[in-house]
């Protein structure tokens, strides 16, 4: 049933959003990524805050390439975004038929495998373009948790959930420790993306890419309940669709060092970014929490 709020007009504008989702859908893949990258390239000029920090995150990232590679590969990001917004009209719109025919599946029995075990299984992923598609491709074979951030926006935040609970997911906000931690002793997989900047209070610095990055610690926690096997996921854009990838079972994690575990986390991370740097988060700040004394590498932002 509608809620009488949304009708009010200060939501016309993801009213159109919804609408223009639902139609997307209707698109073919092909014709989606052109758009999506015309989308890219129109917002690239105007989005200043975001630019400048995808620049400052993948410049100190990669600190070997040149001022004019690091603005190609921004330019090429901005270029993911456009295509995002068809990635997640699909996640919350498109049949599973659709998806199915996109998708090319890896090494999918260490998950399967996994599941036929006793004990709990966090899927360990992180936030690249596609990452909505991502989690509603793994509800067509399967039924997890999803652990997310509630939206700003209370009409947008609504269609999110609704588009993935009619899927057949679990829907769990990232703050309800008390539901992830049921969740994960009734041995229902969680899909889980730790990799943002939590402030101090919540996580451990680590290396990533070469950085003392503030790395979540909730990882390791979490995995410390009934016998839990944390196995890394990608799920990346191809020239013929994505490519949905699972790795072996983390080995001896989580183990008696919080930074230890936090580094194994990160390794995992730049493996996956390397394969397509373009496509992971970079408007994300993710640096901001630094070691004391350390450069702030957002002060022009």
């Amino acid at each position: 049933m509608l809620n009488i709020k949304f009708i009010h007009p200060k939501f016309f504008p993801t009213w159109i959003l919804i609408l223009l989702m639902r139609i997307g859908v209707l698109i073919p893949f092909s014709t989606q990524v052109i758009i999506g990258k015309f989308i890219g390239k129109v917002i690239y000029p105007f989005m200043t805050k975001w630019r400048s920090t995808a620049y400052a995150n993948i410049s100190h990232c990669f600190p070997e390439k040149k001022q004019t590679q690091v603005i190609t590969l921004v330019k090429q990001h901005f270029e993911a975004i456009g295509i995002s917004l068809f990635e997640t009209a699909n996640a919350y719109y498109a049949s599973d038929k659709k998806i199915n025919k996109l998708l090319t599946i890896n090494q999918e029995h260490y998950f399967t495998d996994a599941l036929k075990q006793e004990g709990g299984v966090i899927i360990l992923c992180a936030h690249f373009m596609p990452l909505m598609l991502g989690s509603r491709a793994l509800l067509i074979n399967h039924t997890i948790a999803n652990i997310y951030r509630p939206q700003n926006n209370e009409l947008f935040d609504q269609a999110m959930v609704k588009g993935y609970k009619k899927n057949g997911a679990v829907m769990i906000k990232s703050k309800d420790t008390r539901s992830i931690i049921k969740a994960i002793n009734n041995s229902l997989p969680i899909w889980y993306a730790p990799d943002q900047d939590l402030g101090k209070n919540n996580s451990v610095f680590a290396p990533l890419f070469g950085i003392q990055t503030a790395t979540a610690s909730a990882t390791a926690r979490l995995a410390k309940n009934n016998n839990t096997r944390v196995i890394p996921y990608s799920f990346v854009r191809t020239s013929k669709g994505y490519e949905m990838s699972f790795e072996k079972p983390l080995s001896g994690f989580p183990s008696s060092d919080p930074i230890i575990d936090a580094t194994t986390t990160n390794k995992i991370l730049e493996k996956q970014i390397n394969k397509t740097p373009e496509q992971y988060l970079w408007i994300h700040r993710r640096f901001k929490t630094r070691p004391d004394g350390a450069e702030n590498f957002y002060k022009n932002n």
